[in-house]
Formats: C-alpha cells, structure tokens, sequence
C-alpha cells in the first residue's frame, strides 16, 4: 500500500492550469501533500528578441509618451531585458523617468520600481478598465499614451482613450499562445467532469477561457460545467478578473480577498481542509474521499474511478447498507452485480483493512462506523 507525505491536503488533486508562475503554485500545494496535475491551457509566447518590439522601443524613445500604462510585471521586465539586450535600457529608463507611470497593480507597481522608477499612480482593482477610467477622468487630450499589452489586451479600452483625445500606441511584450499539451488539458477536463479532482485553480483570464474553449471543443463542456456547479470540485481564481469567465457563466469561483498566490494558496487550503461533507468516523479512524483517494486515519490510499465511487457511495449512506444493484448504479461500465463484488474485493485490498467493508448477506455492504445499534 502506497502513502503519500502527510500534509494537510494529503490525498487531495489540484489541477492548476497556469503557465507563468506554475512551479510556485505546484511546489506550494505538494508541500502539503497534494497530488497536483499541471495542465496549462495557455503558453506566453515571448517577443523579447521580436524586431517589432526593438522599433517599437525606438520610437518610444524618439518620441517619448506623457504616460506608461505598465499592466503586467512580467511584461514590463521583458520590455526592459529586450532593451538591455539591444543596448537601448539607459535611453529607456531616462525616457520613462520623464513620463507619467500607471501600474495596473501592486505587481506591475513592484516591476516599476525594481527598475528604478517611480509610479504616479496604480489601480487598487488590479484592472486595465480601472487605469482607463483614471486617466480619462484626468483628461487625456492631446497626450501621448503608451499601453504594455499584457497577451490577450481588450483594444476597447484604448479606442476609448483614443475617443477621449489621447493618441495611443499598444506595445506587445509577449502573447498568448496554445496549450502545449492540448491533449493533457483534455484528460483533465476529463478528470475534473468525472470527480476525480478535488480543486482547480486559475492565474489569468484567458487561462480559464481557454479551459472553458477546450472543453466545448472536446465535447466535455456540459459535464465541466456541472461539475463546478455542484461544488464537488473547488473552482479557485487568483482575482475577480481571472473569475470572469466563469462569472459570465453564472458561476461562482472562489476568490481571495488579496489578488495574490499566497492568498490563493491559504485559501484553496483552508477550503478543502474545512471541507468534511465526504467524511466519517469509522472503527479504524476518520475516513474522508477526496477526488482521486481516500485518506483513512491519516493514511492516503490511492484509489481507481470503481473502488472510490464505491467509497465514496459507502460513505455518504453512513453506515447504513447500501445494496449492490445501488452499487451497481454508481460504477463506471459495470453491467451486472458481479462487477460489484469484484470492485469491493479491490476495495478492500487498496484500503488493506478488509473488515472496513462489511458484507450484510443478501442485502449489500456497509461501513464499520462507530454508531451504536447498526446490525453486523
């Protein structure tokens, strides 16, 4: 019998679909022992060495702007390396230090000033609309407006600048591309629909809609949808930007009060932690179902989609007996109660406690749980 680390998500499965920044998301949940599945549904695509991004510094340098909207850090950092390598940094950070700075947040702020530079003003939503609406209320007429585009831009926020008096010039850093792994995003799409997963998470809005994209390409997108309406899979976004696709939908991820991975991380944690709707004290300690195992007493026990759905239908009788035509119902391509026996026979030997399953003759199988009175 396999165990994995003890950790406060032992036996849990986190799908995370980001790209940029995956590593810190992914050490931080198997730090406390999930089992994660990496599945970007995006890549950035980098223009660091594009020649379009060098003549577009130029002429930022040529003729410098009045504001710098910087949207994103990773953005910003890339513009000013792409820079460096050209050998144009100096003349970009002195044409910068003449212009007025906008941050679209603390990230882009933290970018701003580990270049040495100094914002005038960032937006407390963490919002391009937010940074648009400033400077309109500021009054934008007859300046020179320069917007880091962060992969996926909305060009309606800069035709309003423009409708507003402004001239402005988008500057693209790096792009969105496709999934590497298309394939891998569609097995998790697949994994998240059937259960098997226990929270996803998000970093970007154009991540969460290309999940949502992929999944109606693959004929996945009713049971996805499902499944993060009915609350057995944890549907996490790192901001209410990032929710916004979901949001559209009518549903309702769970978002951080502080737009942050940290955050993110705690409060992905604290949920499934709290979470006991699919647990029970049994003879040999608590036992609670995650997505993909079981944890008894501590103790992970990788489970396949038969043995847990059997579990997990165990579980939620409570101790009661649960018949094998009802077991029948909730295994995946079984056609006859024969599969059931054969399933709770791998059960049992996956748990390593056979007496944890009890068999009630003619009638089905229950939990050993500790409530008095249940007959044997």
């Amino acid at each position: 019998m396999s165990t994995a680390r003890p950790g406060p998500l032992s036996g849990c499965t986190i799908a995370v679909t980001a790209h940029r920044r995956a590593d810190d998301l992914i050490a931080a949940f198997e730090r406390r022992g999930a089992k994660v599945l990496h599945a970007p549904t995006l890549q950035i695509v980098p223009v660091a060495d594009d020649h379009a991004l060098l003549e577009a510094t130029r002429r930022v340098i040529a003729n410098p702007p009045d504001d710098v909207v910087v949207t994103t850090a990773v953005g910003f950092r890339g513009w000013i390396e792409s820079a460096d390598s050209a050998g144009l940094a100096a003349d970009l950070l002195g044409t910068l230090e003449q212009s007025r700075i906008l941050a679209r947040g603390p990230k882009a702020r933290g970018a701003i000033r580990a270049a040495g530079l100094v914002e005038h003003w960032s937006a407390r939503s963490e919002t391009t609309a937010e940074v648009v609406d400033w400077l309109r209320d500021q009054g934008v007429g007859g300046r020179k407006i320069v917007v880091q585009l962060h992969g996926l831009s909305d060009p309606a926020l800069q035709d309003s600048l423009r409708a507003a008096g402004a001239s402005v010039r988008g500057l693209e850093v790096y792009r969105w591309g496709p999934a590497p792994d298309p394939a891998l995003v569609e097995r998790t799409i697949g994994q998240i629909g059937a259960g098997a997963v226990d929270a996803v998470v998000h970093t970007s809005a154009p991540g969460a809609q290309a999940m949502l994209d992929s999944a109606a390409l693959t004929g996945q997108y009713d049971a996805l949808i499902a499944a993060l309406k009915s609350g057995r899979v944890l549907n996490a976004c790192v901001g209410p930007v990032t929710a916004g696709p979901f949001v559209n939908l009518g549903l309702e991820p769970l978002v951080p009060d502080r737009f942050r991975l940290g955050a993110l991380i705690r409060i992905v944690t604290d949920r499934l932690t709290d979470d006991n709707a699919r647990s029970i004290e049994t003879e040999h300690g608590q036992l609670v179902i995650r997505g993909g195992a079981a944890v008894l007493d501590g103790v992970v026990l990788p489970l396949g989609p038969g043995p847990r759905a059997v579990l997990a239908a165990l579980v939620a009788a409570g101790g009661d007996v649960v018949s094998r035509p009802a077991l029948l119902a909730v295994l995946p391509g079984a056609e006859d109660v024969h599969a059931v026996e054969v399933t709770v026979n791998r059960l049992r030997t996956a748990i390593g406690k056979p007496e944890l399953v009890r068999t009630v003759v003619r009638r089905g199988y229950r939990l050993a749980v500790e409530t008095a009175g249940i007959p044997s």
